[in-house]
């Protein structure tokens, strides 16, 4: 048996052997749910938004305060 593995592992080329060894990783993992993925997208668009206005508000002040300084 360990001799069809080593022919089977000699005869793909490296291209075979990355795609095979990444459908078997892809198959050990953990998907989440429907209920759960949707929860999650809603989690990652919310602190998109908050990171946004944060931002906004930051770039707000620090543009004020450089025409405050600048005298613009």
């Amino acid at each position: 048996m360990a001799e069809k593995e080593k022919k089977v592992k000699n005869s793909e080329n490296a291209v075979q052997r990355y795609f095979r060894e990444t459908m078997g990783e892809l198959r050990k993992v953990n998907w989440p749910t429907g209920p759960e993925a949707r929860r999650l997208t809603g989690l990652v668009l919310l602190v998109m938004v908050i990171v946004g206005l944060f931002l906004w508000g930051v770039d707000a002040v620090s543009g004020a305060l450089i025409d405050l300084v600048l005298g613009i």
